[in-house]
């Protein structure tokens, strides 16, 4: 369980909390949480997210249970330090889409005696450690693994499983698009997804062309 530190303002020095975990797992719900009760606390507060997650808002941090904060949208990690002078505390909402700049980001601003908290995918849809997410929990003194509820056997996910087809690493979606699942289920899901792909490739190769000639064609 994670336990809010205090600060010691003899030390000078801030530190840096990473909430990770699978889609629909509460990562925002619990970054949200954490940034309310600093407000509450008076203290000076600054929250960002990348532009490209337009999903619910363009400029609020929105969990999807509709729980909301507003926030600064920005293209780059190299823009937080310059927009958070002066902060107590920044909150750092979809980090695994920041470039590998947000990690020197959160240390040089905790170096500074800036409280950093900052959620976001710990893995990619195929399963891979997600950009500078790997990074920032080593880093970290502290990391909370958030789960989700595994939609096809109720265990705990910690897969982002895609049911569109895209490919892309980066892709904005929400239940139509992504499904959390378990360990088990999503390698079946995985394998099942191969297995279609290598019989429609057999069944492309064994249907002729209808467009093409044939040997019988009149000439």
């Amino acid at each position: 369980m994670f336990l809010e530190n205090t600060v010691n303002h003899k030390e000078q020095f801030g530190w840096i909390e990473v909430i990770c975990g699978s889609m629909f797992s509460g990562k925002t719900e619990e970054l949200i949480r954490r940034l309310k009760r600093a407000q509450f606390a008076k203290q000076k507060v600054e929250i960002f997210k990348p532009v490209v997650d337009v999903r619910y808002d363009e400029e609020m941090v929105v969990s999807h249970d509709s729980n909301e904060i507003r926030s600064t949208p920005v293209p780059a990690a190299a823009n937080i330090p310059i927009l958070a002078d002066g902060c107590d505390v920044v909150g750092i909402d979809e980090a695994q889409f920041f470039d590998d700049e947000i990690v020197k980001v959160c240390n040089d601003l905790a170096n500074s005696g800036v409280r950093v908290i900052v959620a976001g995918l710990d893995m990619d849809f195929k399963g891979n450690p997600f950009g500078p997410m790997p990074a920032l929990m080593a880093t970290a003194e502290y990391v909370t693994k958030v789960h989700a509820v595994c939609t096809r056997t109720g265990n705990l996910a910690q897969y982002s499983y895609r049911k569109a087809q895209n490919q892309d690493i980066v892709m904005l979606g929400e239940i139509d698009e992504y499904e959390p699942l378990s360990r088990g289920a999503y390698y079946k899901a995985i394998l099942r997804d191969r297995l279609r792909k290598i019989n429609v490739q057999e069944s492309k190769e064994i249907t002729p062309d209808k467009n093409q000639s044939t040997s019988q064609d009149i000439t």
